[in-house]
């Protein structure tokens, strides 16, 4: 387990009112950073800890280096117990559906009223505007933001391989906690802060908004696209494995020509620069395709790595267990499932001095895991506790 002391955020304080993905990553980020996330789950626990299917890994990725709290949110008990963590905390961090924080009594302008330094991050589907009210989820904003578009080949608009605006959503909210704690430091006032789902999809649409800006010709789907690089394709090899070179450089061609033994290719004064080979790229392509294709993948990789070009095996998630990088270097972290599945998951990709952003605890394994401690911590008294379990205002873990 990790030494916290070294942690940037090891003094805030965070109420995590979160579930599905949008909100765990914010919350997972700033607790591998070293904060305290408390987690409130209902008294039957979050329904995210039951997703099968793709949903499956949710709650053990993105809750780990949490605490969790399971309370009657809209009881009058349970109201006493959040409104004294409010007071307590820096930052709460909310993503249910548009209204719903309002309407059960814990938005911005109630909360700031117990605690005026708050901040109070909100993760919806949309900003301010005519959609704000619409709810949202991952796939929803890929179809309407381009994204699915530009991913799949065309005539078939595809959601990328993972939750991508998803998480990149909860990495804005945790840009935007991170510049309100610090502005907080001179004005020592609170703020409220959204991010929002169809905002970080058009936010990653941007380069391509600005070619359309840009050029005369419709946007192709990226499976369509001409590419600027001459060589930026997948090869098969010959014992039926797949793999990624792009050169992005005269140097990279050079290297390239040199390690693969293709003087004749880089003597050709019709191949001398990028855009000389995306005008041959008619005969060069078939003539590189079928060169690789006497090559075992392992024979590519060598000699990629001998050139210094960039290239890459194409993996599935599994392989991701057993990779070099991450398991040589530091990007995996040990973890242990609620369901006691003991693995290794990707740790924040964050390298920040002597600091490690590790694993402090696994994610909760049963519903209220903290209940007793953070309560404790709040002063009630384990009769008072009891009390409370007693009346299903809590839930003990």
């Amino acid at each position: 387990m990790a030494n916290t002391d070294m942690l940037p955020l090891r003094s805030v304080k965070v109420l995590e009112f979160t579930h599905a993905v949008m909100g765990p990553s914010c919350g997972v980020i700033l607790a591998d950073m070293g904060a305290n996330v408390i987690r409130i789950e209902p008294v039957t626990g979050d329904p995210t800890r039951r997703l099968r299917g793709f949903g499956i890994g949710y709650y053990s990725f993105y809750n780990r280096n949490k605490r969790c709290i399971a309370i009657d949110i809209k009881s009058d008990k349970g109201r006493e117990i959040l409104h004294k963590l409010v007071g307590q905390v820096d930052v709460l961090v909310e993503n249910f559906g548009p209204g719903t924080m309002d309407r059960i009594g814990y938005g911005f302008d109630k909360m700031k009223k117990i605690n005026s330094q708050l901040i109070y991050a909100s993760l919806k589907g949309f900003l301010n505007g005519p959609y704000e009210k619409r709810h949202a989820m991952d796939e929803v904003v890929q179809m309407m933001g381009g994204m699915a578009y530009m991913t799949g080949p065309p005539g078939q608009p595809t959601r990328a391989g993972a939750s991508i605006v998803d998480i990149s959503g909860g990495m804005f909210a945790v840009i935007g906690i991170l510049t309100a704690l610090y502005e907080r430091e001179r004005s020592g006032k609170g703020k409220f802060i959204k991010s929002a789902l169809f905002e970080t999809c058009a936010f990653l649409m941007g380069q391509h908004m600005a070619y359309a800006a840009l050029s005369e010709d419709p946007i192709p789907p990226m499976p369509a696209r001409i590419s600027a690089w001459s060589v930026y394709r997948i090869f098969d090899t010959e014992d039926d494995e797949k793999l990624f070179i792009g050169l992005i450089s005269d140097k990279h061609w050079e290297r390239f020509c040199k390690v693969f033994e293709r003087n004749d290719l880089f003597g050709d004064s019709r191949l001398t620069t990028n855009n000389d080979r995306i005008t041959e790229r008619e005969w060069l392509l078939p003539d590189l395709e079928k060169m690789m294709l006497g090559l075992t993948k392992n024979e590519i990789i060598e000699r990629c790595q001998e050139a210094e070009i960039p290239f890459a095996p194409i993996a599935t998630p599994e392989d991701l267990f057993d990779d070099p990088q991450l398991n040589q270097g530091s990007g995996l972290l040990e973890t242990t499932f609620p369901d006691g599945t003991q693995t290794k998951m990707p740790r924040t990709p964050i390298e920040y001095g002597e600091s490690d952003f590790n694993l402090k605890s696994n994610p909760p394994d049963t519903i209220g895991q903290h209940t007793q401690e953070i309560l404790s911590g709040l002063g009630y008294s384990d009769g008072e506790i009891d009390s409370l379990a007693k009346d299903k205002i809590v839930v003990t873990g």
